[in-house]
């Protein structure tokens, strides 16, 4: 703990270095543009991989970049974020090496953490037959980390939340990522959503 209290000091020093009001200045409130749900894992972290700058993004981690419509925690966060902060953006980002959807992909148990996990295996069934078609343990894995991003922000957008919003034309865009761990790269993967109609119909 001495190591984080020195850090935060050099930290506080090298912001009030370059700008003495900036702790004044993010105590005055939030007003972020985006929503970041990602992943626990802590080569993740939401501000260093996107460059932003705090006061910027609003952010919800846990296993796995998951959104689940019974988790009153992600819902707190959503609501939160689309109904008081006005976010215009929400993003869903995996990342490659995720524990979490290796473990999805065994069948061997471990503890609590299975009841989580039973969502990813949920996602691994609706698309068996593309992810056994593929041979690679690894590409297999990798495949599995973007259908699952796919899938949460399906997951999202049919949010009361988000329906809502959308019904009031709040501006509100989903968006797909997944971080390359091994290389620091962010993929686009394309399944920006920013109304009910442009969803895919439930599989």
């Amino acid at each position: 703990m001495e190591e984080i209290f020195k850090n935060n000091k050099e930290w506080v020093a090298e912001q009030l270095a370059k700008d003495p009001n900036y702790f004044k200045n993010l105590a005055k409130g939030q007003s972020p543009r985006y929503l970041f749900i990602g992943c626990s894992d802590s080569r993740v972290p939401a501000n260093v991989i996107t460059g932003t700058e705090a006061g910027d993004m609003f952010v919800h981690r846990n296993i796995a970049n998951m959104v689940v419509h019974t988790d009153m925690n992600l819902l707190s966060v959503l609501q939160y974020a689309v109904d008081v902060l006005k976010v215009r953006d929400i993003i869903v980002c995996g990342h490659k090496e995720c524990g979490g959807v290796a473990a999805a992909m065994t069948s061997q148990q471990f503890g609590l953490i299975d009841n989580w996990l039973r969502n990813i295996k949920d996602v691994a069934r609706i698309y068996a037959d593309e992810l056994n078609a593929i041979e690679d343990e690894k590409e297999r894995r990798d495949r599995l980390v973007e259908l699952n991003v796919i899938e949460q922000v399906k997951n999202l957008g049919m949010t009361s939340i988000v329906q809502n919003a959308w019904h009031r034309g709040q501006e509100l865009n989903l968006h797909g990522l997944v971080y390359h761990v091994g290389e620091g790269i962010l993929k686009d993967l394309k399944v920006d959503v920013s109304e009910f109609r442009t969803l895919d119909a439930p599989k």
